[in-house]
């Protein structure tokens, strides 16, 4: 296995830095497969240009990172991949130190970008928060010469968001593999749209990077975390009930994004 714990000294202080690269365990293979699938089937990586990769620090995007850089020496050739990761008292990631993220990086030869977000505990609240660094993200990566920005939404991500969607608004609408946001000249993509968190989470305690790193105090009580186990006690009757909403979000959301 291509792996582990490397030690780097950075700053004067010894960090220890996962470096997941292939060849992969047979979970990594499918992990990369499925991530291939998702490239090619929805034409993520058209669009000319180097792709930047929203970096939190959790187990999704490091997991993305790894793939990525894998992926793009191997069929994506001539494509660049860099990183950019939004700082701030309360933004997810916040318990991931810039420096472990910047080493993995350069361990990998992507180019890092910090960016920082404020806010106040007073406004704190998901929807205009998500707004913020998502914002934040599109101006760094137009900066940085950047169209296309994945982010690290998988499976289980897009079950939730149809049902939380179809529960608190009455819409069937749910996560796109790709949508082009024409208002700020950017597409965003998800490559992970086909692997399970179960997954994931295991991919990243075996290479050493299954940290908890969210420290919002309002992320544990929010409609998305509630739907989330909601689903739980639904696959209790119902053992398919996740991968049957992600499915129906991708057949049934995709047609009606594509109708006039």
């Amino acid at each position: 296995m291509g792996f582990f714990c490397q030690k780097r000294y950075n700053d004067g202080v010894n960090i220890l830095i996962p470096t997941a690269r292939p060849p992969w365990t047979t979970l990594g293979r499918k992990l990369e497969s499925c991530c291939r699938k998702a490239l090619h089937e929805f034409s993520l990586l058209k669009e000319e240009g180097p792709i930047a990769l929203a970096l939190s620090g959790g187990k999704d995007s490091l997991t993305l990172l790894f793939l990525l850089s894998a992926i793009l020496g191997r069929g994506f050739e001539g494509k660049k991949l860099v990183a950019i990761h939004v700082s701030g008292a309360f933004s997810c990631g916040a318990a991931v130190q810039e420096n472990y993220l910047e080493s993995i990086c350069k361990e990998l030869g992507v180019e890092f970008r910090s960016v920082s977000v404020e806010g106040s505990i007073e406004d704190l609240e998901c929807y205009s928060c998500s707004r913020r660094r998502r914002n934040a993200i599109f101006s760094a990566a137009k900066d940085m010469g950047a169209k296309i920005i994945a982010f690290g939404h998988h499976k289980d991500d897009l079950a939730e968001t149809l049902l939380l969607n179809v529960l608190h608004k009455g819409e069937f609408a749910g996560m796109l593999p790709k949508v082009c946001m024409k208002k700020y000249g950017v597409t965003i993509v998800r490559p992970l749209i086909y692997s399970d968190e179960a997954e994931i989470r295991k991919f990243a305690e075996m290479y050493g990077f299954a940290r908890i790193t969210c420290q919002c105090p309002v992320g544990a009580k929010s409609k998305r975390r509630k739907v989330k186990n909601l689903i739980a006690e639904m696959e209790e009757i119902f053992p398919n009930a996740g991968a049957n909403l992600a499915r129906a979000s991708l057949l049934y959301g995709s047609q009606k994004a594509a109708s006039p």
